[in-house]
């Protein structure tokens, strides 16, 4: 990737980004990138919990991002540029092909997203399932060396999105792209579905080890009121039973629990989205 100056520059400082989730609406999170001074939001659902984040912490609110048009993801970006003002209006970037009226800075696969305060570069990928224009960032520099990913509600912690629009052949393939990236990618997504979707991988794959662990983490942390976001690129190899349906054990799980029976991972996953779709 053909990154600016200024903003290599800017990561020769020493200003290491943060990454912060914070809790809105029932089981959201809004996450903030912020270098202590200035902050970029991710899918704002709702204005006040980012206010009230920003005022508290003394941060400029620079740009929005946007991974797709749902409300719990956009209600909150009308009243969060309101408050800016109109003296220097906070750019709004989001998928193009997407009907949300606060885009300014429309966006489609392969574009950059430079922010230059920040020294953030970021790569636009299509990840369409959920919704059918919904997009994913990807920074691949980072001070810590640590590239990042902000998927909305494509790939989630042991879990992936609801098909509201997309085919299961698009989901898979975006998820097969996002399975691309290196293992050490943290990724954030913008759900707290974890412990659940667990349970939902623990009915396939009981013997998993790993995943076994990941339960008995995850469990802690949520009973200490901490997030289990983000999670990792190799971490969800491991236990996100979405990314594992070329395994023999996932079709297993099917046939045991279902009695379905599949061949390629395009029926697999068909069928394990079924059946997480009426999991309870």
């Amino acid at each position: 990737m053909n990154i600016p100056l200024k903003a290599k520059l800017a990561y020769n400082t020493g200003h290491k980004l943060q990454y912060i989730p914070v809790p809105a609406l029932k089981d959201n999170y809004i996450w903030v990138i912020t270098n202590g001074c200035d902050a970029v939001v991710i899918d704002p659902g709702d204005a006040v919990s980012i206010i009230h984040f920003l005022q508290r912490h003394s941060l400029q609110l620079i740009a929005i991002l946007l991974t797709h048009h749902h409300a719990d993801h956009v209600d909150g970006v009308d009243l969060l540029i309101w408050m800016c003002g109109t003296d220097n209006p906070v750019p709004v970037y989001g998928p193009r092909s997407e009907a949300i009226q606060a885009i300014t800075k429309p966006l489609m696969d392969k574009d950059k997203v430079w922010i230059e305060p920040l020294g953030l570069v970021l790569s636009v990928i299509n990840v369409p399932g959920h919704t059918l224009g919904h997009i994913a960032y990807f920074s691949d520099i980072s001070l810590d060396s640590v590239p990042h990913l902000l998927c909305g509600d494509t790939l989630f912690s042991s879990g992936c999105g609801r098909l509201f629009e997309g085919t299961p052949k698009q989901m898979l393939a975006s998820l097969d792209a996002l399975m691309t990236l290196p293992d050490t990618t943290e990724v954030h997504c913008a759900h707290e579905y974890t412990l659940s979707n667990i349970a939902f991988a623990l009915k396939v794959e009981p013997d998993n080890e790993d995943l076994l662990i990941w339960h008995n983490q995850a469990q802690e942390l949520r009973a200490a009121g901490v997030s289990t976001l983000p999670t990792t690129i190799g971490h969800e190899k491991k236990v996100n039973v979405f990314l594992r349906v070329h395994l023999s054990s996932i079709r297993q799980g099917l046939a045991n629990k279902r009695h379905v029976y599949t061949i390629g991972r395009l029926e697999t996953f068909t069928a394990l989205r079924e059946w997480k779709n009426v999991f309870r």
